[in-house]
């Protein structure tokens, strides 16, 4: 995986880090003649890819496997994601991964995917719905980088979801929250992940643009020093 950011040598970890649990939801807006995905801008504070344009995502929580939903992934994306992590994972825990998207979203966009839960004492403010989520693809950070997470991104389309892409709004987490044109993102910046991830969707939605939920996923990491694509 190309690295972004480089930092210098004297200011790396002296041991290699092990990648964390993450997941990113990429939302897609398809109620114009053009594809739109959301992304919002990391703040210069952050130690990992600062300043630059991302999906809403974050890392796995404890807390993730303990919150209720109103509907669990298909079949099929749950399949894929046992294919990709190679069955080294619970169901409870891809699970968690699953839910840690739609609450990354929720946090960092104030986009509620579910419905509102029935407490105010509930964990989230939203029971999250993980039935549209489709599986895109699976990224391991490199070594050498201040962070390390092994990212998985979901799909899903706005309308599925019953989000109004006018709602949209920043947080501490992303700011410049924005839709872009999915064939022409030259008005940001992103790291070379999020620019390969995006060429990957391209793809794939030229394929079919209703993203099956069985479509095979690349898995991109490094091997002895070497970027590499694996489809799963």
């Amino acid at each position: 995986m190309p690295i972004v950011n480089a930092v210098p040598s004297s200011a790396l970890p002296t041991r290699a880090l092990r990648p964390r649990d993450a997941a990113s939801l990429v939302l897609l807006d398809r109620s114009r003649d053009t594809m739109r995905v959301l992304m919002g801008r990391r703040s210069k504070a952050h130690v990992f890819m600062p300043d630059l344009h991302v999906f809403p995502g974050g890392r796995r929580d404890p807390g993730d496997h303990r919150l209720p939903s109103m509907g669990d992934m298909h079949p099929a994306v749950l399949s894929r994601l046992q294919i990709a992590t190679r069955a080294k994972h619970s169901t409870a825990r891809l699970r968690a991964i699953a839910i840690a998207a739609l609450r990354e979203l929720h946090e960092e966009a104030h986009l509620a995917v579910g419905k509102p839960a029935e407490t105010g004492r509930a964990p989230l403010a939203f029971l999250p719905d993980l039935t549209n989520l489709r599986y895109i693809a699976r990224a391991i950070t490199p070594p050498g980088l201040p962070r390390r997470f092994d990212t998985h991104f979901f799909a899903l389309f706005a309308d599925e979801a019953e989000i109004d892409p006018a709602s949209v709004r920043d947080s501490q987490e992303l700011e410049d929250l924005r839709w872009i044109d999915l064939n022409d993102i030259s008005a940001v910046s992103v790291p070379d992940i999020t620019a390969i991830i995006l060429e990957e969707l391209r793809s794939a939605l030229e394929a079919d643009i209703s993203l099956p939920f069985d479509r095979p996923v690349p898995f991109f990491h490094t091997r002895r020093g070497r970027f590499v694509r694996e489809l799963f």
